[in-house]
């Protein structure tokens, strides 16, 4: 155990419960969720707080005020008032605290190029719809409002007048019908069209109402389809979510800038043409690097900031866009800060000494757990605080096997036999690694969610196949013909050939020392005879071997599925840009089984076929198919939980003192996109 100064890191902790502290989707549901007991750690939680949005115009601020920076460019002639910049119906926040001061640079870190959502989740304001600070409630954001009729087969999106791109060009209902017409329904753009425009497998439809509405409609009931454009989804991510997978399917483009690269416009002739010049090979990967918004600063935006220095450089900037559409309701126009510097760690371990040095006015990302007692200890010293934001997901570190796996036929037989997932999660000693790498205060068990949320399966469902057995582990390899060892007791492959080896794919880059995991995961598996091949890749490597179907089992967390709907891509193979459970059956699943490889597994199908039906339901009914799906997964163990409900995933917050508007809780959910919700264009610098 890590003694320092006399104290143990329990006792650095005590009396500091992690209290996996539910959060309430009040639409939802109506009754409250359980609470459950408090545990070690409590003094390091706050209460959930952040910012009010102010919807009726009656109480919106008659005039406006800007940033310094911005001020003394109108003074030059450069850009036009401010009263000309903002929408006649902007977004109104009332910051958690108070107003704010303008200016400043926040100091943040990243790890590279494959970390965009460092960023992004800072800009997130871009969605159409938002959950508020709670993650219970849908609340407007880009659009001022919306219509969901009760046959629940379209819903219609109101934007704000006079609203603009960074560039100062109108954002209109224009910009949604090229997103649709040109990019979405373009075979060579999206050649997969994506399940969240789809209800039972048939596509919806956009259709431009005037200037500033549009509406989405569907051949059948869709009531899902509100909660998807304001969750952390592809259809509802905004513009710039997600972009390192080459997908716009933010609902909107902005046209004007766009369309100098695109066919339709110039020819292909020319669009290529340009491509090649500017060293592409066609013009597919150029209008994607075109609207990129990490990589090209001129893109035209609607986030609070917008690139300034890529990311593919040691450092990330990025700077307040002048017509960016919030306001305080003092009427100073938002963000409040006038930039934000993401450096380049070379490691997670160099990132979390920089900030127990203060190098950083706010991390919240690759901040360690194990790193708790060494914050506590420099925290007044160095002069920042802090919180620890709990999530509810089942298990921060998840080993997601391939079930679209080909690459060894032997190897992808085991990884979809039901026993020998089964076994290997019952070889896995998960207090250990609970002790070593969560300080013992996260939640030892399988996938599934906290109970707390509505789309749990139940209180035994945490347990199940998820305790370590290594007696029972080794009867159920030896029953599925697994009972061969060579000298050194690891188990021999059925087909002769050797030593059967089963291969852990981590990445670099994760929120917890996936690799180290990994490593004491194969001295557990030694134990049943099984041998494991830890692989560690970089971030951007390891999702581009998941995409291409090369892993066997990848090493994740299952963060965001704990709200199944909203973020399925961690619990069932359905987005065919993230699938650690086979991007095959991804592919099949989205492209309604015209495309990819069909699951052979019949759980696994029944699963996706009650997923598919589940957006025509109302809520009530949503939960009940959720629960289910959670208990075919629990069950046939496609994924291994380990250890979760944890800050483990962006839930260890390292925040400089000189920082305000700082919730002393925030919710740590992926619908949320954390720290989104908190409104960070309301942070600022009280100094």
């Amino acid at each position: 155990m890590d003694k320092r100064r006399g104290f143990t890191r329990r006792q650095l902790l005590r009396g500091a419960t992690l209290a996996t502290g539910g959060f309430i989707f009040a639409d939802l549901i109506p009754e409250a969720w359980a609470q459950t007991p408090p545990k070690l750690g409590a003094q390091l939680i706050g209460k959930l707080e952040g910012p009010e949005l102010i919807r009726d115009p009656a109480k919106w601020p008659k005039k406006f005020n800007e940033a310094p920076m911005l001020a003394e460019l109108v003074k030059q002639g450069k850009l036009p008032p401010v009263e000309q910049r903002v929408p006649q119906e902007p977004l109104v926040i009332k910051p958690v605290h108070e107003i704010g001061r303008y200016g400043g640079t926040l100091r943040r870190a990243f790890t590279g190029p494959g970390d965009s959502e460092n960023g992004n989740r800072w800009v997130s304001s871009d969605k159409l719809l938002f959950w508020d600070y709670t993650g219970n409630k849908v609340v407007p954001s880009v659009a001022k409002a919306w219509l969901l009729p009760p046959d629940g087969k379209s819903l219609t999106i109101y934007l704000r007048k006079g609203m603009k791109w960074s560039d100062g060009q109108s954002f209109t209902a224009n910009d949604f019908v090229f997103w649709y017409e040109d990019v979405f329904l373009n075979k060579d753009l999206v050649p997969t069209p994506h399940p969240d425009f789809t209800i039972n497998g048939k596509p919806g439809s956009l259709k431009k109402v005037d200037d500033t509405t549009v509406t989405f409609e569907f051949p059948e009931p869709n009531y899902l389809f509100l909660d998807i454009l304001a969750g952390s989804t592809s259809m509802g991510g905004g513009q710039a979510l997600w972009q390192m997978e080459g997908r716009t399917m933010g609902a909107y483009t902005p046209a004007h800038y766009v369309k100098q690269f695109h066919p339709k416009y110039i020819g292909k002739d020319e669009a290529d043409r340009k491509a090649k010049a500017a060293g592409f090979d066609n013009w597919v990967a150029y209008i994607k690097n075109r609207w990129d918004w990490r990589l090209n600063t001129e893109l035209p935006v609607l986030t609070p900031w917008k690139t300034a220095t890529p990311i593919n450089t040691p450092t990330w900037v990025l700077e307040r866009n002048p017509y960016f559409y919030e306001v305080d309701t003092a009427g100073n126009q938002l963000p409040y800060l006038d930039r934000i510097q993401l450096t380049l760690g070379e490691n997670l371990e160099v990132i979390n000494l920089r900030a127990i040095a203060g190098q950083y006015d706010l991390q919240e990302r690759h901040t360690a757990m194990t790193k708790i007692p060494v914050f506590l200890e420099n925290r007044d010293k160095v002069g920042y605080d802090l919180h620890l934001d709990p999530a509810l997901n089942g298990s921060d570190a998840t080993l997601h096997t391939n079930q679209a796996y080909d690459g060894d036929p032997e190897v992808a037989k085991w990884l979809q036999t039901t026993d020998f997932r089964r076994a290997l999660s019952m070889g896995i000693d998960r207090d250990q690694l609970n002790e070593t790498f969560w300080l013992g205060i996260g939640v030892p068990g399988s996938i599934a969610p906290s109970e707390s949320v509505p789309y749990s399966p139940g209180p035994e469902a945490r347990k199940k196949w998820a305790t370590l057995d290594v007696k029972q582990a080794s009867a159920l390899l030896d029953k599925i013909g697994l009972s061969k060892k060579d000298g050194e007791g690891y188990r021999l492959r059925s087909d002769g050939k050797g030593r059967l080896r089963i291969e852990l794919q981590t990445s670099a880059g994760a929120f917890i020392p996936h690799t180290q995991i990994g490593e004491m995961i194969k001295e557990h598996w030694k134990k049943i005879g099984i041998q494991a091949d830890v692989k560690e890749h970089e971030r951007s490597l390891f999702f581009t071997r998941v995409a291409s179907n090369q892993h066997q089992i990848a090493v994740w967390a299952n963060d965001g599925s704990e709200v199944l709907y909203l973020f399925p891509r961690h619990a069932l193979p359905v987005d065919p840009a993230e699938c650690n459970l086979g991007r095959p059956i991804a592919v099949w699943y989205a492209s309604g089984g015209t495309q990819g490889k069909a699951p052979k597994d019949p759980q696994l199908l029944r699963a996706l076929e009650m997923f598919r039906s589940a957006g025509g339901k109302k809520v009530q009914e949503r939960y009940k198919i959720a629960q289910e799906i959670w208990t075919i997964l629990v069950d046939q163990v496609y994924s291994i939980g380990t250890v979760g409900q944890s800050p483990a995933t962006m839930g260890v917050r390292v925040v400089s003192r000189k920082m305000g508007n700082i919730p002393t809780r925030e919710i740590n959910a992926q619908h949320c996109r954390t720290p989104g919700s908190s409104q960070p264009s309301t942070f600022y610098f009280k100094a």
